[in-house]
């Protein structure tokens, strides 16, 4: 007998939504497919120079029109459905009103930097940077959502105050998504998606002195939930009938790592979607990167919370977008790996994507996009190669620091996301890695893991083994490069890094 899960994954630039269909035999694993799928896109909006919104309208829109597409072309009704998963970007905020479900303002992206100034005060005491790291894992940065939801209710005439008087709730994509889903009856975030938001302690509560600190009123909250177990039912929803369970939520980069079932401490993946997101399992035990990533939550299920460690290079996917979009020097972004195939090499260009500034391990928000080595000889094809080059290289610090963190070299890297099924891309990735890098049949690791976890929590699969069955290898690019043609590429990244640093 098959039973079918509805996958909600809501990126940065657009929805995509998955209906999965798993099957068993008998008392065999089980077997999981896709057999439906849609995307929509959704608009950007810059409203001052490094600034990034988004319209909550917009993004719901995305996920209703990408929820009939997926459902048409899998065959199979609203009524066909035995739960909903979701995963989504995470710090992006947004504040509603909690009556009338309607935003006070815009989302804020996590990519945007409106709050950097706010974050560069608050850095400037040491015992705040040392007690917010303690506390969360993280590092105290626009990127996260703290300093969002403030401005938010600092912009907005009467926010504050209305905040104050428990009218409005603060949610990331996936609390605004189960409030539109359940007609407004639930207000909830998962643990993952929690522990983005510089708010929450590592041990997964609500804390007082961090609400303090950033000055966010507790009223305005949801409530904490685990990553596998049903937080509500769909409820006036037009696309799909009342009643089906909301059983799986994760943010997205936790959501990959359970897709690509890195269920064991030391297991790693790393997605290609508009950043990369490098993320490592650490275990049942929270531990301070000494390296530049942060720490985070990767699920709670059935009451047990997993860690891991993770590194975000704020712009990857979006640095071709950027030559698509911004240069023109590419008609679709998939066109990347041809035209980057015209040259052997990038001819000693070298692209250093801080489009947004450098995340992990850099942590620097004031640094700036570079491109060096250019000559007359240069022609797009060795900036493409260059572009691609510029996101291994990311990736690879990241991976570095989590080497040094772990106390091993890490040995093997398994991808999703729409740039990891760029062959260049991972074949470069594994020479100045010098790691094995696993792809998955599905790159669609995001909504899968969405689909897994929710199937968890409606006790569709009754375990990790379960899981880890759902889940196959297709290709694996191993290192080809030499040592000194590696060390070779690395000098020159680290020359042009540094030249993209705000300060040396």
């Amino acid at each position: 007998m098959s039973q079918h899960i509805l996958a909600i994954d809501q990126g940065t630039t657009g929805t995509t939504v998955l209906v999965v269909e798993i099957s068993r035999a008998g008392a065999g694993s089980p077997v999981a497919r896709s057999i439906g799928r849609a995307t929509t896109e959704f608009p950007q909006h810059f409203p001052a120079p490094g600034w990034v919104s988004h319209d909550a309208g917009e993004i719901w829109a995305s996920v209703e029109t990408s929820a009939r597409e997926a459902l048409r072309s899998a065959g199979i009704q609203g009524e066909n459905l035995t739960a909903v998963g979701i995963t989504n970007q995470r710090e992006t905020t947004l504040v509603w009103d909690r009556a009338t479900r309607i935003p006070i303002d815009m989302a804020i992206v996590w990519q945007c930097r409106r709050t950097a100034d706010v974050c560069s005060a608050l850095r400037e005491d040491p015992a705040t940077v040392v007690r917010v790291r303690e506390k969360t894992g993280l590092v105290i940065d626009a990127y996260f959502s703290a300093t969002k939801i403030a401005w938010l209710l600092d912009h907005v005439p009467g926010a504050r105050a209305r905040a104050e008087a428990g009218e409005l709730a603060f949610g990331t994509i996936d609390s605004f998504l189960v409030s539109q889903l359940t007609a407004g009856a639930v207000h909830v975030t998962d643990v993952t998606n929690a522990s983005r938001t510089l708010l929450m302690d590592l041990a997964g509560d609500w804390d007082v002195e961090l609400a303090r600190i950033f000055r966010v009123p507790d009223r305005v909250l949801p409530k904490i939930v685990g990553s596998a177990e049903p937080v509500g039912t769909t409820q006036g929803v037009g696309f799909l009938p009342d009643g089906i369970p909301i059983a799986g939520i994760a943010g997205d980069q936790q959501a990959a790592l359970f897709g690509q079932a890195c269920f064991g401490a030391g297991d790693a993946k790393c997605t290609y979607g508009t950043g990369a997101f490098a993320l490592m399992n650490i275990g049942a035990r929270p531990i301070l990167s000494q390296h530049g990533l942060v720490t985070t939550v990767a699920w709670r299920i059935g009451g047990q919370t997993t860690y891991a460690l993770e590194g975000s290079a704020f712009i990857a996917g979006a640095a071709v977008q950027w030559l698509r979009d911004g240069l023109g020097i590419i008609a679709r972004a998939s066109d990347i790996e041809a035209l980057a195939r015209r040259v052997p090499s990038s001819d000693g260009v070298v692209f250093v994507p801080a489009l947004a500034g450098l995340g992990a391990p850099h942590w620097d928000q004031e640094a700036r996009g570079v491109i060096l080595g250019l000559t007359r000889a240069t022609t797009a094809a060795h900036l493409a190669r260059a572009t691609l080059e510029g996101i291994a290289f990311e990736v690879r610090d990241l991976l570095d620091a989590m080497s040094q963190d772990a106390g091993r070299k890490l040995k093997r890297l398994r991808v999703d996301g729409g740039a990891a099924a760029n062959d260049l891309l991972m074949q470069f990735q594994a020479d100045v890695a010098d790691i094995v890098v696993e792809r998955p049949a599905d790159v669609e690791s995001t909504g899968r893991g969405a689909a897994m976890l929710a199937a968890l929590g409606a006790g569709v699969i009754r375990g990790m083994n379960d899981a880890t069955a759902m889940v196959g290898v297709d290709s694996t690019f191993r290192p080809q490069m030499t040592s000194p043609e590696r060390s070779r590429h690395i000098a020159r990244w680290n020359d042009a890094l540094g030249r993209a640093r705000s300060r040396s």
